[in-house]
């Protein structure tokens, strides 16, 4: 078995889709994606500035769409292998590609709405986010509690990330936790909390006229990094998301527990792989930040056909 795991947004960087884009297949791709997404994905995966890409509206729908590109390099290597997938926020949806719950025009799709719901909730109130870096949990999410902040996520030992607003996190920031180290993130918003409830009306829509299919992989949910096989389920636990806090630490303790033979981080690769390489559960972790990396990451997939460990016998 071996596992994929897709980042979510602050994973983006300038010309991510550059190197990818020389393949005539995948610069046609993006084309066509984005008709759906009605942004140029290749303008922003290129030439556009941070400041363009850093938007939500645009960030969104390009991560889904890095990460489906190494998708169509990776499956026909893959195939008939035994998979486990998870995602970081908005790239639950790409592990949803990966599984076979969505096809790639619906996962973009779903990322464009996603990502100009957020965008317009986020302006209805002055909210941001900080990662908080250190000290014991219990003290942390005791000092959040104090300045009315959400734990809006949970990325590991030693990491959550508050949200809420501006005036708070700036106080969280000039006071930490003890032992802890604040640092503000560059984000629109609170995200993960009960103020994208806008944003999960909008996207709940989108997703209820969207068919989900059953899992033929392994898919971690953000809600709590269980495997869930009924597409309802997904889909409810997708749009729950954005007012529910991302429990990543979950998944990779559920994916330490499967122990893949192999853990491939998609692009853009560099904040997964670090926190993964934080994590005390060893596992084998392969980025994959640019088409060269793909050659590899096939043979390694290629020596990893074991069935997984619970659920059904599933392909990528």
């Amino acid at each position: 078995m071996y596992a994929v795991l897709a980042p979510g947004q602050g994973s983006q960087r300038p010309g991510m889709l550059t190197p990818w884009l020389r393949d005539p297949e995948s610069a046609a791709l993006v084309r066509q994606w984005s008709d759906l997404a009605d942004a140029d994905l290749i303008h922003l995966g290129t030439r556009a500035p941070a400041a363009q890409i850093d938007r939500t509206e645009n960030t969104q729908p390009l991560l889904v769409a890095q990460g489906l590109l190494a998708h169509q390099a990776l499956a026909p290597a893959a195939r008939d292998r035994a998979l486990v997938a998870a995602g970081h926020s908005v790239g639950e949806l790409t592990a949803c590609v990966y599984a076979g719950v969505l096809t790639p025009e619906d996962a973009i799709r779903l990322a464009a709405v996603r990502g100009r719901a957020m965008a317009a909730a986020c302006a209805d109130t002055p909210t941001t986010m900080a990662a908080v870096v250190g000290g014991q949990e219990s003290q942390v999410l005791a000092r959040l509690r104090e300045l009315d902040l959400v734990p809006a996520t949970f990325n590991g030992p030693g990491q959550i990330v508050a949200a809420g607003p501006v005036q708070a996190v700036e106080e969280l920031t000039a006071a930490p936790p003890p032992g802890a180290a604040v640092r503000g993130l560059a984000v629109a918003g609170a995200f993960h909390t009960p103020y994208m409830e806008p944003a999960r009306r909008a996207f709940a829509r989108a997703a209820s006229a969207t068919r989900f299919d059953p899992p033929r992989a392994l898919l971690l949910s953000n809600a709590d990094g269980d495997v869930r096989l009924c597409p309802d389920e997904i889909r409810h636990r997708l749009v729950e998301q954005l007012v529910r806090p991302v429990r990543w630490d979950l998944c990779l303790n559920r994916l330490a527990r499967l122990a893949p033979r192999l853990t491939l981080t998609l692009p853009p690769d560099r904040t997964l792989t670090g926190l993964l390489r934080r994590h005390p559960a060893g596992l084998a972790v392969h980025p994959v930040g640019t088409p060269r990396d793909m050659a590899a990451a096939q043979r390694l997939t290629a020596a990893a056909p074991h069935p997984p460990q619970e659920g059904t016998h599933v392909r990528l």
